[in-house]
This record gives structure tokens, sequence and C-alpha cells, in this order.
């Protein structure tokens, strides 16, 4: 019997999740054996595997091997694909046919999507579980075959049972051994592992520059909560291989294609309670990321005035600057005066020839003290002053304060108690 990193080295499993591992390992422990498997995950996890492992660890791994998709095959012709037909069964049936079960005599066959079975189709599969038997559409002849059941699902069959959609004898006949596939989402230390396997193979196939992610979007990445799974981030990672050409990828362009929707902040509450504000974090971090901008901006600023400050002129660049920041705070904040950038008064300093617009300074000279660096650059203590100032600017109305953030308003409610603001 194959070892676990074989295993996965054999069918190109990628990732160190110890969910997925112990999944892994009970697929090789119950391969041996005839005992039915019942494999659980949602869409896109890659529940295809783990029949492929059980079937290669068996001793039925020199015979027929076959998936079959339930969902896709219509429910008027699936009993015939499945257990065949004798010639003139039904119209078109021009010749007899060998169905699945016959095929695969000896072998093992995948059910996918196993939820999706009609009733009358489950009561013959039933009775091939008990007693190995079926008769193919339009015979009255018994036919055994010998073969080993691993079925898949992403339907909950529990519940399909309770509402009388799925047998629940077939259920338990199939769940005699259940393995759980555990989503992306859960996997958070193996997505970034993926994505540069799934970058690798893009490049190799489009002979183009492998592209990496910044620390930032990796983060990122590992965090979001793909809905579709490992599908879904093979197809982004093919989509970003080709579309973009930067081949370091940034947090802002991973944020502009990644997409959100209700439904994935559905699917990310159902598994994780502090996933409730996935969204009004994101959006609190792209506030966080123009601030810096701005921060960056006025830094600049300060070390020119602070060059400049005994010269009569400013330079020309200076100038545009200083006009671009007074504008921009005039559109934002109409009660902006001057003493809020705390400019003091010097003693027989030269006045400077350049002035703002909408402000005179002719009476007043000034000199203009440094700017001290952020004392935090943490994304807590920036997230406190911003509420701070969003409920200071709005005159502690609540309500306009979350708008101003993009937050609601029971989250703001919930940050101020935090904070104790």
């Amino acid at each position: 019997m194959d070892s676990l990193q074989t295993i996965k080295q054999r069918f190109g499993i990628i990732g160190n999740n110890v969910v997925l591992n112990r999944a892994i390992e009970k697929a090789i422990q119950v391969a041996p054996t005839d005992i039915s498997v019942l494999v659980i995950g949602e869409s896109g996890v890659g529940k295809e595997f783990f029949p492929k492992i059980i079937h290669n660890q068996s001793a039925r791994k020199h015979n027929a091997y076959i998936a079959v998709n339930c969902g896709a095959i219509p429910e008027g012709t699936i009993d015939s694909e499945l257990f065949g037909h004798e010639k003139g069964a039904f119209t078109g049936a021009t010749q007899a046919r060998k169905g699945y079960f016959e095929v695969a005599d000896g072998g093992t066959i995948f059910l996918d999507e196993v939820g999706e079975l009609p009733l009358s189709t489950q009561i013959r599969l039933l009775r091939i579980l008990e007693s190995g038997e079926f008769m193919k559409v339009g015979s009255s002849e018994l036919q055994k075959t010998n073969v080993r059941i691993v079925a898949a699902t992403n339907v909950k069959l529990k519940e399909a049972v309770e509402k009388a959609k799925f047998r629940e004898d077939l259920y338990y006949r199939l769940n005699t051994i259940q393995i759980d596939i555990p989503p992306l989402r859960e996997r958070k230390e193996d997505i970034n592992l993926l994505f540069r396997k799934f970058a690798s193979d893009f490049a190799n196939k489009y002979r183009m520059p492998h592209i990496e992610l910044s620390p930032e979007a990796q983060n990122y990445i590992a965090n979001y909560p793909w809905p579709g799974n490992i599908r879904q981030l093979r197809n982004f990672a093919e989509q970003v291989s080709v579309v973009e050409k930067e081949r370091v990828i940034s947090l802002e362009k991973i944020m502009e294609l990644l997409p959100h929707s209700s439904t994935m902040l559905t699917v990310t509450n159902k598994k994780d309670k502090n996933s409730s504000d996935f969204m009004e974090r994101e959006l609190l971090f792209k506030v966080l990321l123009d601030m810096k901008k701005d921060l960056n901006d006025l830094r600049a600023l300060t070390l020119d005035l602070i060059k400049h400050k005994d010269n009569e002129e400013f330079n020309g660049s200076t100038q545009e600057l200083i006009q671009r920041v007074y504008q921009e705070q005039d559109e934002d904040e109409h009660d902006f005066t001057p003493s809020s950038y705390n400019l003091v008064p010097a003693a027989n300093a030269p006045k400077p020839t350049y002035q703002p617009p909408q402000y005179d300074y002719s009476d007043d000279v000034y000199d203009v003290s440094p700017i001290e660096e952020p004392e935090s650059l943490s994304l807590q203590d920036n997230e406190k002053e911003m509420i701070k100032l969003a409920l200071e600017k709005h005159k502690g109305k609540r309500k306009m304060a979350a708008d101003e953030l993009g937050i609601s308003e029971r989250t703001l409610y919930r940050k101020i108690k935090q904070y104790h603001l």
C-alpha cells in the first residue's frame, strides 16, 4: 500500500491540511475492502480524486473504472445507461446495449452527484448493493455483477431523505464509510500553494513568464472564502496569468478581479462566525490605503516646506502640491481652518510669496513645524482613528458616520463599544 505522500504525488493533490490528509488516509485504508464509500463535499473541492485513489489501491485496479455523472444524464435514459437495455425495449433501441454495471464487472463505478438519481433508479441501485443483481431495461432475466460502488454528492442526503427525495435504505447502504472533503476556505494554508501550482502550469501552457502575488495579495486570497473552491481558484489563476500584463500582482488588482456577492458572504458566514464583517473590513482597508497615499503626499509637502522655509519663494512643484491639498481639503471638509495645520508664527521670518487662493495670509508669517511620523501603522489603531474622525465630522450622528465609513450602523455601534469611544 502506497504512503500518503506517494498518493499525493501520483494524483497531483496539493496541500498539507490536516482534514484533507485524514480524508486521503481514510480512502487508502478502506481501499482493499469492497465496502461502499460515500464522498461528501461542496462542488469544486476535488471529490473525483478519491474514488480513483480507492480503485488504484484495491485489488480491482487492473479491472475497469467507470465514472458516471448522474446529474448529467436525462432521467428517461439513465436506467439504460447504468443497466443496459434489450433490443426493442423502447423507441430507438435498435440493438441490445450493455450498461455500465455490466461493463465494469470486477471493477469500480464512481457515481458522482448520486443525489440526483430518480427514485426508480435508486431502487435498482439498492438491489445491486444488496444482492449484486440487476435487469436490463426491457428484460426479465436477472444478471449478476461484482462491482465496487463509490458515490459522491454535494447535496445533503440526510435532508433529501427527510424530504422523501432520496431513499433512506439506499442512503445507509451507500454511507457505510463516509469521507468528508473540506472546502477550500477551511484550507487557508493550502491556497497559496495551489495558486502557485496553477500559475506555473499556465505559464508553461501559454509560454509566458510566471506570475507572482505581492505579500498583501497572498494574504488576501488566503482569507477569501472561494465559494467555487479549487475549481474557482484554478480559473482565477488562469485569468490572471493570461490577462494581466504585470507579472507581480498587487492587492488592489486582486481586489478588482475577485467577485463580491451576497452568495459569497452567505457561504462565508455559515462556516466562520468571524466572517460576518468581511466586506466591511475590506471597505475599511481600501479607505486606509487612500489615507496612506494622502499621508505620503503630506509628508512630501512637509519635507519640502522645511527644506525651503528660509527661501522667499517655493519651487513650482511644492506650490502645485499645496494647491491640490488645499483644494481637496475644501471639497471634503467645508469647516477647514488654517489653524488645523498647527502653523506657528515665527519672528523675523521671510514672508512666502505664494498664497493659497481661498485664504489670506498677508498679515501673518508662518514657520512650518515638521509633522511627526504616525505612531502606529496597525489596522486596528487606524480604524479607531477613522471612526473618531467620522463621528467628529458628523457631530456624533452615528448613522451619517456609518455611511461615511461604508459600514453598517450596527457594526459602528459594536466598534464604538469595542474602542470605548
